[in-house]
């Protein structure tokens, strides 16, 4: 290696160096604040403290890793240009493009090093990050629950106005909001009670909740829309209301863009073992709600075959009517059968299209975890190659203008980003478009910025072969008009 290009790949990996770590101690105290909520007044020691934010630390380095390649190659490079060192470099006739070879080449290792760390390490960290979660809450149950704000557990919003007792576990004032996922009805049912007490057990993945003295409402449903005008629920009264909570659905709190969930503790290897699992389970589904659906046709077609013999049994030119041969009384019970046979068949439809619709999803994003793993690295190549041309174009190092455009394209990127995770997450697009959706838009401006950096062609683009055409045709009009 040339000593030009270990100058090089010295000041880029110092600055690279210096602007990672500001940016990971940044998002490391974002993190603070989205779990302030957890880590405020629980008697948690420092060792316990450190030891959560070190499981979360690492989710954040596919973020932090792509902007840090990014500024510091727009810092490196504007600088180089900023001090005549490129012009210094052209002079001697080494362009652009060959001092950029070994760098390149650096990134490249940099590149695989992040996709080993978002297959193996990001992975492992969120294990243990969700297990020492779960050992936090065990150990004082009533960590989950923080006076006098709702607090999500699994699909529960819970609210005490007051904790008491040696680890908080004694409540008053206890309100609940339960969901109802299954039937996507909402917070429909709602609990109240006086007292409360938290107990968990070492070996259980359960929290187990005793209300005492409350209330149990419930919004009722009806099928019939004319009915649901009428707004039924149901109310009733107890003395002792126990509940079980799984802790796995404490499990799933926000996390940047996301949420953790299984699909992110598994390496490439695993997930696809899963995705197959889970696409075998889902096509059984399939032809099961198919075989339920045809065999329920069958059954009301085999009840109606005393009807089919009765009606073969008269003349077909004698019957003009088919409910004619009924009584009104039968008429009246075919109508009811036929309603209800209607209505339990939509209600089936229904239900098994959320289901199916639901476990799309999941293998969605069971794939979007795989490819995921695979944009980290691009997108290290990616950030360089826009960041490097756009330093040397701009000449300017420091850290005024490099980071407005660092963070205005990298602001770009991650909305993008998650707008494409968000549509393949629905179903509305393949998930390896809605993971590569960012890619995708922003190689070609990689592509051209380079392109002109190492031509010497400049940022400004030459509009002269639209705009004189036009000109032209306007002053062709002007002289006709004027003679």
């Amino acid at each position: 290696m040339k000593i030009l290009d270990k100058y090089i790949i010295k000041s880029y990996m110092i600055t690279f160096t210096t602007v990672f770590v500001i940016l990971f101690f940044i998002f490391v105290l974002q993190g603070i604040w989205l779990f302030i909520a957890e880590l405020a007044g629980k008697d948690l020691d420092l060792f316990t403290i450190v030891k959560f934010l070190s499981f979360y630390a690492p989710t954040i380095v596919p973020m932090v890793l792509p902007l840090s390649v990014l500024l510091a190659a727009i810092m490196t490079f504007g600088s180089f240009a900023e001090n005549y060192e490129f012009a210094a470099m052209k002079s001697s006739g080494i362009s652009l493009q060959r001092a950029m070879k070994m760098l390149t080449i650096t990134i490249g290792i940099l590149a695989l090093v992040s996709f080993f760390f978002a297959n193996n390490v990001i992975p492992e960290a969120q294990y243990k990050f969700i297990n020492l979660r779960k050992t936090i809450v065990q150990q004082k149950p009533a960590m989950a629950i923080a006076e006098g704000q709702f607090n999500t557990i699994g699909t529960s919003n819970i609210k005490v106005d007051k904790k008491s007792g040696e680890n908080g576990e004694i409540l008053e004032g206890v309100t609940m909001h339960v969901k109802n996922i299954n039937m996507g009805l909402g917070a429909n049912t709602i609990i109240k009670a006086k007292r409360g007490l938290l107990t968990s057990e070492d070996d259980s993945n359960y929290l187990q909740l005793e209300l005492y003295d409350g209330y149990y409402y419930e919004d009722v449903h009806p099928k019939k829309y004319e009915e649901r005008k009428k707004v039924p629920f149901a109310k009733s009264s107890f003395k002792r209301y126990v509940i079980n909570i799984d802790l796995t659905k404490l499990n799933q709190a926000e996390i940047d863009d996301g949420t953790i969930t299984s699909e992110k503790m598994l390496t490439v290897s695993e997930l696809i073992y899963t995705i197959d699992s889970l696409d075998v389970g889902y096509k059984k589904d399939v032809i099961s709600f198919a075989d339920n659906i045809i065999s329920r046709n069958d059954n009301i077609f085999n009840k109606a075959q005393p009807l089919r013999n009765s009606i073969s049994a008269k003349k077909e030119n004698e019957i003009k009517d088919l409910l004619s041969i009924f009584t009104p009384a039968e008429k009246i019970q075919i109508a009811e059968t036929a309603k209800n046979n209607v209505s339990s068949t939509e209600f089936s439809i229904h239900n098994s299209k959320t289901e199916l619709e639901y476990k799309s999803k999941n293998i969605n994003q069971h794939w979007l975890a795989i490819y995921e793993k695979f944009i980290i690295a691009y997108s290290c190549l990616l950030m360089f190659f826009i960041g490097a041309p756009l330093g040397a174009i701009i000449r300017k190092g420091g850290l005024g203008l490099p980071i407005v455009f660092a963070m205005l394209i990298f602001i770009t990127f991650h909305f993008i980003n998650t707008f494409g995770r968000k549509l393949a997450q629905e179903d509305s697009i393949p998930a390896i478009l809605g993971s590569t959706l960012s890619s995708i838009i922003l190689t070609p401006l990689a592509i051209f910025l380079t392109y002109r950096a190492t031509n010497d062609i400049g940022i400004i683009i030459n509009w002269d072969w639209i705009i004189d055409p036009v000109k032209k045709l306007f002053s062709k009009k002007i002289t006709n008009d004027n003679n």
